[in-house]
Parts: structure tokens; C-alpha cells; sequence
């Protein structure tokens, strides 16, 4: 499961951050809003942690997570006591509220549930179904064989449906250091699609946008 953690706060930012990853959550953590709408046009999140202070809540964030990405849960961690904010943010879209200090054992819990309980991720074109949390694709009713890197760039695709996305969007959405690999790995991984699935089932899932990327395209039969 992957944590965006929105926090100006460094030492919390920087606890909560250290707590996720020891309890097997993988993690980013944005110390401002331009660090965090970045992640967030690269990544897909299953939970958005925004900390806010005493002042005006940005309610806008919310809305926006929301609305790129419906299935993604939002917790807000709040210093203001108020029940007003409270209010404000779960009509705003988030999914829980979590006052400050933060019970680390509690605020788990609470992200346990969130995660369990939550809008599925399982994608659904046509005939097609992609499962992230059981790595499991279906086509017409059969398991297809697809794991790894490649099933991973299969899903982020499909996330992003029609929209073009370059290979350097790919290696910072799903390697955990990109810096460390080289944009052949895409191909590799975008090859290994093509061979094990798009020839196979005699269908296209993904095209390639000369010099810019590639975008998940099906439903779209061979000619």
C-alpha cells in the first residue's frame, strides 16, 4: 500500500513517515503543496495523509484528490480542536479525522480500516479486469499471467486511461529509486506486456507516443 504524507511539520512529517514504513507501508512525504501536487501527478496513492495547522483548512486539496483519483482515502491529521473543521473537511471529501497529538497506535488502526474498508482499485474495461491488490488480471474469464514490474506499468496505465505518460512518470511512479535504473526497464516491462498478453488475446492495451510515452488504450482490436 502506498502513503502520501502531506505534513509542514518536519519532525512529525518525518515520524509518521518512519511509523508507515516500519509497519510495511510504502511512502512519500510532501513538506509543502508543491512538493505534494507533484507526487500526486505521478503517483497513485491508495491514502492521503494531509496535516493541517491552526489556520484556514485547504479543503480545495481534498476535492482535487478526489476528484483525480476517487478510490484514493484521505485522513486528516488537525491541530484546530474545533468541531466546525472537523465538519468541514468531511463534507469537503475526506474519509476520517484524526486530531493532533497523534496516537500512533491509534492513527494504524485507523488507517487499517480506512484501507479495508475502502472503495475497491479493481478496474474494470469491458472484458478486462485488473486486480492491484491480488496482482491478478482476467480476460473473458481467464487468468492471465502477468506479475512484476510489467504488471505494475500495466496498472499505472490503466489508472491513467488515455492520458500519455512519459517513462520518466513510470520510473518515479513505480521504482522506489528510479535515479538507480535506466528507461529501458519501460520498455522491457511495456515488451513483456505486449508478448504475454496483447498477442496472445489478439488485443492492444497499450501504444506507444513517439517521444513522449505511452497510454493505455483499450479496448482496441488489431486490424
Amino acid at each position: 500500500m502506498r502513503v502520501l504524507i502531506i505534513e509542514e511539520d518536519k519532525i512529525l512529517g518525518n515520524t509518521l513517515e518512519k511509523v508507515l514504513v516500519e509497519n510495511n507501508y510504502q511512502c512519500d512525504l510532501a513538506e509543502n503543496m508543491g512538493d505534494a501536487k507533484y507526487y500526486l501527478d505521478i503517483r497513485n496513492y491508495d491514502l492521503v495523509l494531509i496535516g493541517w495547522g491552526t489556520g484556514k483548512p485547504n479543503t480545495a486539496l481534498i476535492a482535487d484528490i478526489k476528484k483525480e483519483a476517487h478510490k484514493t482515502s484521505v485522513i486528516i491529521l488537525s491541530e484546530d480542536p474545533s468541531k466546525e473543521t472537523e465538519i468541514e473537511a468531511l463534507r469537503s471529501g475526506a474519509d476520517d479525522f484524526i486530531r493532533k497529538p497523534i496516537d500512533e497506535d491509534i492513527l494504524l488502526i485507523r488507517i487499517e480500516a480506512k484501507l479495508r474498508f475502502g472503495i475497491s482499485n479493481i478496474i474494470e474495461i469491458e472484458e478486462l479486469i485488473i486486480n492491484p491488490e491480488e496482482e491478478k488480471i482476467i480476460y473473458q474469464g481467464n487468468e492471465i499471467e502477468l506479475k512484476g514490474k510489467p504488471f505494475e506499468v500495466l496498472t499505472h496505465l490503466a489508472m491513467h486511461k488515455d492520458q500519455i505518460v512519459s517513462k520518466e512518470q513510470l520510473l518515479d511512479a513505480i521504482w522506489e529509486e528510479p535515479e538507480l535504473v535506466t528507461p529501458n526497464v519501460i520498455e522491457v516491462a511495456i515488451n513483456q506486456i505486449r508478448q504475454k498478453m496483447d498477442k496472445p488475446l489478439d488485443i492492444t492495451t497499450i501504444e506507444t507516443v513517439r517521444r513522449r510515452g505511452y497510454r493505455f488504450c483499450f479496448p482496441k482490436k488489431i486490424s
